[in-house]
């Protein structure tokens, strides 16, 4: 009786066994660019197609067979040399197809949102990322390598010049003689699209930026309503809304990118 009892657990224990659903692997996809040569992009063409790229199915397995689960792609971007490490690298998600048409604008702003420089060439590595649903099994095709010279797009016009004015700086709101202007208001243009400047801020007021400093015919604030922005760093517009400074009084470095239509205050 003992026996008989032993046995069937062990049956059911191997029958349970058998009916578990395992992952069994798959294939690394191999991905396939349209070409390999130098891409110059210019903002004319921003509509025209620029790289295609196409890959194989990773026929991702179980041992009940192949998988029937939903596959999602990533393309990642990054420059030679840094092996994909870059936190900056660039990605776009690609659903369940195996190919893709980036358009020049496509590939400009990938780049571009990496941070690199417009009008110089880069050497970029291409490699594709395939998971299953659940973001497990990831597997990583080969690596394409290709030089693209992005161009500058940005989100706004970029001013000759810009300023910073409100209560929460030491000048407050006023409306700018020749005396008021000074360093300590004006930002330093550090590259094609963006401004820094280093300067005290108090707390838990308020600031805009300004062209032309002392003239309100033109502005950028806050994306939102008054004062309701992050104050580390958000978006920003013509003619928005006043931005609110931080909880604490002390001197910021402000950062404004008209390529992104954002601003970080550290």
């Amino acid at each position: 009786m003992f026996f008989s009892s032993v046995l069937g657990t062990m049956l059911l224990s191997c029958a349970k066994d058998e009916n578990k659903v395992l992952f069994t692997g798959g294939t690394a996809p191999v991905l396939t660019p349209s070409s390999t040569n130098a891409l110059v992009l210019v903002i004319a063409d921003k509509d025209k197609p620029a790289l295609n790229l196409a890959w194989t199915n990773p026929n991702y397995k179980f041992n009940t067979g192949v998988s029937s689960q939903e596959v999602t792609y990533t393309l990642q971007f990054d420059t030679t040399g840094s092996n994909f490490t870059n936190p900056k690298k660039g990605e776009k998600s690609i659903s369940k197809d195996l190919s893709v048409k980036l358009t020049v604008k496509d590939l400009n702003t990938v780049l571009l949102g990496m941070g690199l420089a417009e009008n110089i060439p880069h050497n970029m590595e291409i490699r594709l990322k395939s998971a299953m649903a659940n973001s497990s099994g990831a597997l990583y095709s080969n690596v394409v390598k290709i030089k693209v010279t992005p161009y500058l797009d940005v989100v706004y016009p970029v001013p000759a010049e810009l300023y910073i004015t409100g209560s929460a700086t030491p000048l407050s709101w006023q409306c700018g003689c020749a005396n008021d202007v000074g360093t300590t208001q004006k930002f330093t243009k550090v590259n094609s699209s963006k401004f820094e400047i280093t300067i005290a801020l108090s707390a838990n007021n308020s600031y805009l930026l300004l062209p032309v400093y002392g003239s309100w015919s033109a502005k950028y604030g806050f994306t939102g309503a008054n004062n309701t922005n992050n104050v580390n760093g958000d978006t920003f517009k013509p003619e928005g809304g006043d931005i609110k400074s931080p909880a604490v009084s002390k001197t910021y470095k402000i950062t404004v990118d008209f390529k992104t239509g954002k601003f970080t205050v550290e």
